[in-house]
């Protein structure tokens, strides 16, 4: 039987139509919206991947996918990958997922098959237990496509909510991000913002100055100093495209895959028993007196090594990663250099967001306390510091991850417990000598416990001195906390590290379920 006759292409001919289509899609938008759109520093989207990921290890998944929409003629603007290229890679070794918007592409606007395409990604990245990264470079829902472009949109919104704790989710703010597409990179774990290049608002200039007649910069309203410095929505802010990749890689080093991973450990050549003579002088003997609480703290982690989380956003508390003998921790301290180390509303929301980030993902919390109390004020009553208070003390007493506390000077009153104290469930609670714990400060107790000795004594300065130094005595020390079983020990500052590894390594097994549950009602 003979063999019949077509005309299909051979097999040579046949990859040879792969790679034409591929060229295709390696240009985007074209050259000339590709020259438009490299200004500055800034980086295409597949240069992007470049950076971010491991040489050669980035696999793309639907390259050649295309949007449906017939309506204003856009059947005949078709450009493979529909402005969104998504696939898997590594970073450092590890697994990732990823997708970075193309502004040459429809100006990287969200189309239906484009939000299809990031959900897969993100499916894959729950199903596979491997953290989800976006770099979003957007101008928003496509206006062509109507409310299948906002279904898309939500559809994203409700995977990023079910991936919250299960899988490190990660956004970088690469260029604009406005109106609906502002909630995903919300409801990660993470934002990155690259200065003069990346804004974020839900309304812009234009409809402000229409609405409350305010004149302001798309970059005063949004932008990365914005964002990371006013109303912390940035976690960090990135000179250029390349320093935030870099930035991301190095954050990803210090998280584990998923939430049934346990932390990295990486190798150190810091010995875990080291001894910093410097710490046993470090606080100053006059408790008023500040000092900067960072300093101590990359005194006795790895490598003198801490990457701070939002380090220009409510700077009386410092959020960060170090790590100690080689793993990873959380870090949440006080930080006496600013407002005296107070809570305020600002920091209360940052460091309970922190906890409940680390507690998610098994990275043990320390505790660096120095707090003389709440900030006071008509403001922060009526922009109620009672809720969101309330938020870091939920998230210490939800935490099950191993809690370490270390009290270098003031606990007084609420903010003692709320600090990561032994009545909240911390496991190993230290303190320095120079530990002060206590209802409030020695002065303002005998102002009150003695308020009527003080009106009838004939030198009440006198009287108020010697009756500061007697309650000062009794109560602004850690040995009552320590009698009573509150502090587990008074130790010599210099042995800090050794302390906290001891610590690390004997909580390293800590199995705490909390009671069975849908969910808890944190006070919002």
């Amino acid at each position: 039987m003979s063999e019949i006759e077509t005309n299909l292409p051979g097999t040579e001919e046949r990859i040879q139509i792969l790679d034409k289509r591929n060229e295709t899609a390696f240009q985007g938008g074209g050259e000339d919206r590709i020259k438009k759109h490299k200004t500055g520093s800034r980086l295409t989207a597949r240069e992007r991947l470049d950076v971010l990921l491991d040489p050669g290890s980035f696999v793309e998944i639907d390259r050649f996918v295309t949007h449906r929409s017939t309506n204003f003629g856009m059947e005949k603007t078709k450009t493979p990958g529909d402005g969104v290229i998504t696939g898997y890679g590594r970073v450092n070794g590890k697994l990732v997922y990823v997708y970075s918007q193309d502004f040459t592409v429809f100006g990287g606007s969200m189309s239906r098959t484009q939000a299809n395409k990031i959900l897969k990604v993100m499916n894959l990245a729950k199903e596979n237990g491997a953290p989800i990264i976006g770099l979003k470079d957007s101008g928003g829902a496509r206006i062509q496509e109507g409310v299948e472009a906002l279904a898309g949109y939500a559809d994203i919104l409700c995977a990023n909510t079910k991936l919250s704790g299960v899988v490190p989710q990660i956004s970088a703010i690469m260029g604009p991000c406005a109106g609906g597409a502002v909630y995903s990179p919300s409801l990660t774990d993470f934002i990155f913002m690259v200065k003069e290049t990346s804004y974020m608002f839900v309304t812009g200039p234009d409809v402000i100055k229409t609405v409350t007649h305010e004149d302001v910069t798309k970059e005063d309203l949004g932008g990365a100093v914005t964002h990371s410095q006013k109303s912390g929505v940035a976690h960090f802010a990135a000179e250029d495209d390349k320093h935030c990749l870099l930035m991301i890689r190095e954050l990803l080093s210090f998280l584990p895959s998923n939430n049934l991973d346990d932390p990295p450990i990486l190798p150190t050549k810091d010995k875990p028993d080291r001894i910093e003579q410097d710490l046993n002088t470090f606080i100053p003997d006059n408790s008023k007196r500040p000092y900067d609480m960072k300093e101590l703290i990359t005194k006795v982690v790895d490598e003198s090594y801490f990457l701070e989380l939002q380090k220009h956003y409510a700077q009386n508390v410092i959020i960060g990663f170090a790590r100690l003998n080689g793993r990873s921790v959380g870090v949440v301290a006080n930080q006496p250099q600013v407002l005296a180390g107070c809570l305020n509303i600002e920091a209360s929301k940052k460091a309970a967001r922190f906890i409940r980030f680390c507690d998610s993902f098994n990275i043990p919390i320390v505790s660096f306390v120095d707090v003389p109390g709440f900030l006071p004020g008509t403001e922060q009553e009526w922009n109620g510091i009672i809720t969101h208070g309330a938020k870091l003390l939920y998230a210490y007493s939800e935490a099950t991850v191993p809690l370490i506390t270390v009290i270098t000077r003031k606990a007084y009153g609420g903010a003692y417990i709320v600090m990561s104290s032994k009545h909240l469930g911390s496991d190993v609670n230290l303190a320095f000598p120079t530990a002060e714990i206590a209802v409030m400060g020695a002065e303002g107790a005998v102002n009150i416990i003695h308020r009527g000795k003080l009106k009838e004594a004939s030198d009440p300065a006198k009287l108020r001195g010697e009756l500061t130094a007697d309650y000062e005595e009794k109560f602004n020390n850690p040995y009552v906390a320590a009698e009573l079983g509150y502090i587990d020990e008074v130790i010599e500052p210099c042995t800090l590290r050794k302390r906290l590894v001891d610590s690390l390594e004997m909580l390293k097994n800590k199995r705490q379920p909390n009671p069975a549950k849908k969910h808890g009602n944190i006070p919002l």
